[in-house]
């Protein structure tokens, strides 16, 4: 009997297992789901705010809660990069800028190092970032302390680092170089699939910023250039595209409705012209929460503020390198919903200390517990008319005898105490900019035409009017042709119908001044005079007058400057 050793059989069938391996082929992986959570238009809410919704829940019903908060926000990644560690975090621009007072106070580097501490990976740029200027942008993403904002700046730490996360802007070009201000796009692999992020900015930011903070700068089609940087992304092996588009829409859907189908706006035309091969539209700008799907990709956005974070799914055919399928939900962040991360809610306690002193310093007693915005019917806003009296008031030693307010402008309600005081604070939400008030010379017939303005479209809407100091007022018909909505001979100052020839003294923001939210007429204004007196001084001062006067400002309802005819 012949025997045979074990081990030279064993290392034979192994030598023929490895032999039939090399000549296969790899095994195929299958479908890669990819998760991202991408937050939009952040504007400093460090903390939880109000917020009102519907939801398919309960579509009938209207819901405010508080929600949002860096400490809940925290919570909620934590717990989903418990599910998947490899999530992607991005943002969508306006992360900074028109911001609660206890980001403003600190140049709104508390909001970029709170993106730092919950991951962020990138965002696109939005308007408001450029609200500073470019070389303040620049400083927000490298760190340092040489800013405009001198008084603001590295207070809060000396040693401001800047933005970990990278902000994106491809179709921003820097004139002095003839190249992009910013990355175009940002490469991130998870789950072994190469993923390029996109950023683009709304190519109107001419329209929403002071010329200032867009010196230098130019701002192409936003299709256009995101289309443009894919051969190099497909040339580093990148076929899974998410672009960070900070332009938006709006729909009467719930914000919370899958696969909605009624968008309507901007965002629209840019999303039909990209490459097929984009199949996820991160929007932004517009404020609103929606889930919609156009042309087949998925468009979403999570309404403003840290109120909401939007969840995505990615599934990725890595055979081809593309994306087969992409769904969204998005989620309100209510407190208690999750357990914070420890070190955010402890940074954002740090940030209310710090910030309370000053902060809650009383200003001025005011006339109610509250003076909305709220321009439903006339155009008017009871809180429009206070800013524009205070717009007045601030510049009527340069001459000033009109003075006027561009709604967007307004970005919180004024909210006082039981004791109705004001303090710092509070009047700061109303008026975040820190513009400084430019008096210009208009003649009547040019304040018609800027009045005119207020309605751009064939469709004459009560959102977007300029809000106006006391003495002036005029009537306006929605039924009326586009550029004869003002009724003729209606045009009032001080019960005095203005003359066309006749030459007016007229008080506005820089921003609006500049010729901000179209309103191009002011920025043609002869005797160009900048005051000095910054928005919020203005209105604090006139809020303390009034006071002092013993008739306080303020009222629940709009004073009947501009009256809407039926």
């Amino acid at each position: 009997m012949v025997h045979f050793s074990r081990k030279p059989l064993a290392r034979a069938a192994l030598i023929l297992t490895l032999s039939v391996l090399a000549g296969c082929a790899t095994p195929p992986r299958g479908p890669v789901e990819l998760n991202l959570v991408a937050l939009n238009d952040f504007h400093g809410n460090l903390d939880s705010s109000k917020f009102t919704y519907t939801s398919v829940a309960d579509p009938a019903r209207k819901v405010t809660v508080q929600a949002g908060g860096i400490d809940v926000l925290s919570g909620a990644l934590k717990a989903w990069r418990r599910e998947d560690a490899q999530l992607i975090f991005v943002g969508n621009g306006d992360l900074v800028g028109a911001s609660p007072a206890m980001s403003a106070l600190w140049a709104d580097e508390p909001s970029i190092v709170a993106m730092n501490m919950l991951g962020m990976t990138a965002s696109s740029v939005g308007n408001h970032e450029f609200d500073q200027g470019k070389a303040e942008l620049l400083r927000q993403q490298r760190g340092g302390c040489a800013s405009a904002r001198a008084d603001k700046a590295c207070k809060y730490s000396p040693d401001f680092a800047g933005a970990s996360y990278t902000y994106l802007a491809a179709n921003v070009i820097d004139t002095q170089t003839g190249k992009s201000l910013l990355p175009s796009y940002k490469i991130e692999t998870a789950h072994g699939v190469k993923v390029g992020l996109i950023g683009a900015v709304l190519k109107d930011v001419p329209s929403v910023v002071t010329a200032a903070g867009i010196a230098g700068l130019q701002f192409g089609d936003e299709a256009d250039a995101i289309n443009a940087t894919l051969p190099a992304l497909r040339a580093q092996g990148v076929g899974v595209f998410v672009v960070l588009l900070h332009q938006g829409g709006e729909t009467e859907e719930q914000v919370d409705q899958p696969d909605c189908g009624k968008l309507k706006g901007p965002v629209i035309d840019v999303v039909k012209r990209l490459d097929p091969a984009i199949q996820l539209v991160v929007s932004g700008h517009s404020h609103q929460g929606y889930l919609c799907r156009v042309d087949g990709r998925l468009v979403t956005q999570a309404q403003m503020g840290g109120h909401m974070l939007t969840r995505i799914k990615l599934k990725v055919d890595t055979e081809k390198n593309s994306v087969v399928d992409a769904s969204a939900q998005n989620v309100v962040m209510l407190p208690g919903m999750f357990e914070p991360d420890a070190n955010v809610a402890a940074y954002l306690a740090a940030v209310k200390q710090r910030s309370s002193a000053e902060l809650s310093r009383p200003v001025a007693k005011i006339a109610v517990p509250l003076v909305g915005r709220s321009t439903k019917g006339s155009g008017a806003s009871a809180l429009g008319d206070l800013v524009a009296d205070s717009t007045l008031f601030g510049a009527r030693a340069a001459g000033a005898q009109i003075g006027l307010m561009n709604n967007g402008g307004i970005r919180k309600d004024l909210e006082a105490g039981a004791d109705l005081m004001t303090n710092v604070g509070q009047n700061q939400a109303v008026v975040p900019f820190g513009n400084t008030l430019i008096v210009v010379s208009l003649s009547g017939a040019q304040i018609r035409t800027l009045l005119e303005q207020q309605w751009p479209g064939e469709q004459a809407e009560d959102g977007n009017l300029l809000q106006v100091s006391e003495g002036f007022s005029y009537r306006w018909d929605a039924t009326r042709p586009q550029g004869q909505r003002v009724l003729p001979g209606s045009i009032l100052l001080d019960g005095v119908a203005l003359k066309d020839e006749q030459q007016y003294r007229v008080a506005a923001n820089s921003f609006l001044a500049g010729g901000g939210d179209r309103f191009t007429v002011l920025a043609n204004g002869t005797r160009r005079l900048d005051t000095g007196v910054r928005d919020i001084d203005a209105f604090s001062d006139y809020l303390i007058d009034r006071a002092r006067t013993g008739k306080p400002a303020g009222s629940t309802t709009a004073a009947g400057r501009i009256v809407r005819v039926n």
